[in-house]
């Protein structure tokens, strides 16, 4: 099974995890770091892979005239029901609806580690962006990803999971407050991610490590942010 056929099978369940307030990782970890990296609002911003829409909503709320694209119908469906005055496009993307650089900005938030084509999600990021334009993204950071938790012993030291070069597929379900969650992912290196922007025509131009706050977690970094810009910097 895709992962894109995952997502949609454990779509409704996301849903409801990525709606409960302060539940996910969005909250405690992600936004307001996230952000920082954004740039004031242009033409358009695309958010790919964008779920249920609320990252699309915040930066919406924030000025930006953007569109959100997912694989999922589902979630497509519910970014709509939740925003109907938001533009939402059900899409592979690897293969954005979208012209070439028609937007100013992209966004991929926590969703490259969920694609199957992940270097074409980028070629396909950078592609819809005009010259000197970025794209931002949060990912599960390879070292995370990487190693595993001994989830009897949580206080011991991460342990690498075989090789940290093997391109491999994951599932971790976590359960909270009643709500059940099943991710599906990929494995990518650092170099892998940083390989697809090199040959998208993407510079890296800003990076954030993002740890966990807890004394066990913070020894670690569990979350990667960065921008890149199409081209040479303004």
């Amino acid at each position: 099974m895709s992962l894109r056929d995952a997502w949609k099978r454990h779509a409704s369940d996301w849903v409801r995890w990525a709606r409960e307030p302060d539940h996910d990782s969005y909250w405690r970890f992600h936004r307001d770091r996230f952000l920082e990296l954004v740039p004031e609002p242009g033409r358009l911003t695309v958010d790919i892979g964008c779920g249920e829409g609320r990252l699309t909503r915040d930066l919406a709320a924030l000025g930006h005239r953007i569109v959100g694209v997912d694989a999922s119908r589902t979630l497509i469906e519910a970014a709509r029901a939740e925003s109907p005055e938001l533009e939402f496009v059900e899409a592979d993307a690897a293969s954005l609806p979208l012209e070439d650089g028609v937007a100013d900005l992209a966004i991929a938030f926590m969703s490259l580690q969920d694609i199957d084509d992940m270097a074409g999600a980028v070629r396909e990021a950078a592609r819809v962006v005009e010259q000197g334009g970025r794209l931002v993204v949060a990912v599960v950071h390879p070292i995370n990803s990487g190693h595993r938790l001994d989830r009897e012993h949580p206080e011991r030291p991460l342990e690498l999971v075989d090789d940290y070069f093997d391109r491999r597929r994951y599932q971790d379900t976590l359960e909270r407050d009643g709500l059940q969650m099943t991710f599906e992912s990929i494995h990518w290196t650092l170099q892998d991610y940083f390989d697809a922007l090199m040959e998208a025509g993407l510079l890296v131009e800003a990076l954030r490590e993002i740890p966990g706050t807890s004394a066990r977690w913070s020894r670690y970094p569990l979350f990667l942010h960065f921008r890149a810009v199409r081209g040479s910097p303004d």
